[in-house]
């Protein structure tokens, strides 16, 4: 691995005309700025001197380092710029937040202050609760390290404030209790303890009003996070988390007038829903209600040591009061689909593959433990070479993603109610994003 690695950046530095002393960070171009970031930049280095990099938000809204908003109100556009600054003590901060203002058509500074971390990975400028002043929250970490800081600046006549700091996992701003005002939502997972989520309104007068719920489980990271319906009209936040053995586990959380809730108070409920990695909640029929994928085995499979068993998935809803299963089906990770049963082949049809034609077989199952009629075939084409044969074969095109065919034999029924038409196949075929 470390051959191929030096190898591919000798490529590069080849390739570019770099010489051997040419540093990797120095092959990567940065964005142009505009003809407006070029005046900002320009006003920036006149306080800060030319000594500076540039820091880019990783994810979010704002993916640049000059951020052009009205942040304290006054009708008027202000700009923030994230950058680093060389040469400064190994006890200083290098992560600076500059603001500068709009003065007789010219930019300039007018404060600077030091940013927690030393990369900025997230940037949201909101409103909170019922005070009418405009935040910027910045969410920073450290170079190599999980642990992140959340801080909330206020900007008013020239100075810039912190008013509020804290770790966090993930972070977002929303109305979770449909009162039309906005909350800071912050979950923190750890190793040690259960993790927690919380949620932050601010009064009229600019204080912060915190609601906190506990998780079920010592979650280390969280792999998805989603909005959706939970029953009686209300919304809350599906999150798929990761506990310290690698398994994903879902909680919901939601709010409402008594403050932040989860879903499952019996954090055995929450355990039910522990499935491997990559089975992420999804919602599969659009209707704004998210299916929670659990994975149990397909009938005929007991006597089958476990590493060769197919899985079915069972997807589960919550109804407003408990789980409820939905659908029942298989779901490939890898090849990025899932299968969902008529109902009527709940308990009466089981899978097999087909290791030579690499195709994956709907078989019905007898009561006695017997295989019967043969009910579908799904084969995953990846060239038309392949497709044509499968097509002259009484293969049909159920779905295509990219260069990649999705094709189903459907063998003439039988006066089998288990059997399917085409169209039935194509409806309860369905990707998983």
């Amino acid at each position: 691995m470390k051959i191929k690695i030096i190898c591919i950046i000798l490529t590069v530095i080849f390739i570019t005309g770099c010489s051997f002393g040419t540093s990797i960070d120095n092959l990567l171009t940065p964005p142009k700025l505009s003809v407006e970031q070029e005046q900002i930049y320009n006003a920036l280095t006149d306080t800060t001197g030319s000594a500076i990099n540039l820091k880019y938000p990783k994810s979010g809204k704002y993916l640049s380092a000059f951020i052009i908003e009205d942040i304290d109100g006054d009708g008027e556009n202000e700009s923030i710029v994230f950058y680093e600054k060389k040469g400064l003590t190994i006890n200083e901060n290098t992560l600076r937040i500059n603001v500068l203002d709009h003065f007789n058509d010219k930019w300039q500074s007018v404060c600077d202050t030091s940013a927690e971390g030393s990369d900025i990975e997230k940037v949201i400028i909101s409103k909170l609760g019922e005070n009418d002043r405009t935040n910027i929250i910045i969410g920073s970490s450290l170079i190599n390290n999980s642990e992140k800081s959340a801080s909330i600046y206020t900007y008013r006549e020239g100075i810039i404030e912190k008013t509020f700091s804290s770790v966090y996992s993930f972070m977002d701003v929303t109305d979770m209790d449909k009162d039309n005002m906005n909350e800071f939502l912050i979950l923190h997972g750890s190793s040690s303890s259960p993790a927690v989520s919380a949620t932050y309104k601010l009064d009229s007068e600019g204080k912060y009003h915190e609601y906190k719920t506990e998780l079920n489980g010592n979650f280390t990271e969280f792999d998805r996070l989603v909005y959706g319906n939970i029953g009686n009209q209300r919304t809350g936040l599906y999150i798929d988390a990761v506990s310290g053995s690698g398994f994903i586990q879902t909680d919901i959380i939601y709010m409402d007038s008594s403050g932040l809730n989860k879903v499952f108070s019996n954090p055995d409920d929450s355990l039910k829903t522990v499935r491997a990695s990559g089975l992420n909640t999804i919602d599969i029929d659009s209707d704004g209600i998210y299916e929670i994928p659990v994975q149990t085995q397909f009938i005929g499979y007991d006597d089958v040591p476990e590493s060769e068993q197919i899985k079915m998935t069972e997807w589960y809803i919550y109804n407003g009061s408990e789980l409820e299963r939905k659908y029942s089906g298989y779901y490939s990770i890898a090849e990025g689909y899932m299968f969902i049963f008529p109902e009527r082949w709940i308990n009466h049809v089981t899978v097999k593959k087909d290791v030579i034609n690499e195709e994956l077989v709907f078989t019905e199952y007898k009561d006695d433990g017997s295989k019967g009629e043969e009910l579908l075939r799904i084969y995953i084409s990846y060239d038309s070479a392949s497709e044509n044969d499968h097509i002259s074969s009484g293969y049909q095109l159920i779905r295509t993603n990219g260069e990649t065919s999705y094709m189903a034999y459907v063998p003439e029924a039988k006066n089998n109610n288990l059997s399917l038409a085409l169209g039935e196949t194509a409806l309860c075929f369905r990707f998983t994003e």
